[in-house]
Parts: structure tokens; C-alpha cells; sequence
């Protein structure tokens, strides 16, 4: 007799938005329902608002019509992988003298188990993480995937 196992795929959600700083908080919300119930949640969302604060302050997506696409997948249970894409191009930093820029990464590496950028920039880039964040209560989330574009 052989026994095999077959791993259950991760639960996963992704949402599109326009690369304008208003859409951030929409991405937050998108998030913290996902999440809904579960520990370290607040992380995961402060984590994804770096990530795409970043997206549409610097990168293509913050051009007219530039779209950034939040991914997250609840794996085994207890880690969440959570990844925003942006449209690439250079790295643009913002004239800012008041030092108030240049964090949001140090905060993804101390909250984060683990963190890496894919791609060069051209055409996109794709800044991840992956967090710890059991669920709270019996029942977790709904299960699914869920995939939409909004905002337009």
C-alpha cells in the first residue's frame, strides 16, 4: 500500500488598484479583512502599507492610469505571504528634506519573518513578505479565491 499526501493549495486573495496615495488605505482595508480574527494582523497590514506607499510613490504606478495589485495567501494555516506589485521603472525618491522618508522597508524587515523583492523593475517589480499570523478564533476566514480590480 502507498500513502501519499496531498497539501491543500493556500488560501488566496488579489486586488488591483489605481497607483494614487488615496488607494493605499483601500489596500489596508482589503487586507485587514482578509485577516479578519487573526494575531499579527495589524503587522501584516502596517507591513503592506509600506509596501505599497512605496508602490505608488515610487515606481511607474504612480503615473497616470499606473495600477499596483496587492496578493495575499494564508498558507498552512498560520503564515501569510503578502505581495504588492507595481508597474517598475526607476526608482524615483521624493524632495523631502524634513527626513521623513526611507523607513518603510526597516519596518517590513522587524516586523516580517522573511521579506525580498522579485524582478528588476522592468516591466514591474514584486515586493513580498511572510508573516506569522495564526488564526484567532475556531473557523479562521473564508476559504477562496478572490480577485478584482477596483477603484477604476
Amino acid at each position: 500500500m502507498r500513502e501519499t499526501t496531498t497539501a491543500l493549495p493556500p488560501l488566496a486573495w488579489s486586488r488591483t488598484y489605481p497607483g494614487r496615495a488615496d488607494h493605499v488605505g483601500e489596500a489596508r482595508r482589503f487586507l485587514a479583512s482578509v485577516l479578519d480574527g487573526r494575531a499579527a494582523a495589524y503587522e501584516a497590514v502596517l507591513c503592506l502599507s509600506e509596501l505599497a506607499a512605496n508602490a505608488v510613490t515610487h515606481s511607474n504606478s504612480r503615473n497616470p492610469g499606473g495600477l499596483f495589485t496587492v496578493r495575499a495567501a494564508v498558507r498552512h494555516g498560520d503564515s501569510v505571504r503578502v505581495e504588492v506589485e507595481d508597474q517598475g521603472g526607476p526608482w524615483i525618491k521624493p524632495s523631502c528634506a524634513d527626513g521623513q522618508h526611507g523607513r518603510g522597508l526597516l519596518i517590513v524587515s522587524q516586523l516580517a519573518s522573511d521579506w525580498g523583492i522579485s524582478g528588476d523593475g522592468h516591466p514591474g517589480c514584486i515586493v513580498w513578505f511572510e508573516i506569522c499570523c495564526p488564526a484567532a478564533y475556531a473557523g479562521g476566514m473564508a476559504g477562496g479565491t478572490y480577485s478584482t480590480v477596483t477603484g477604476r
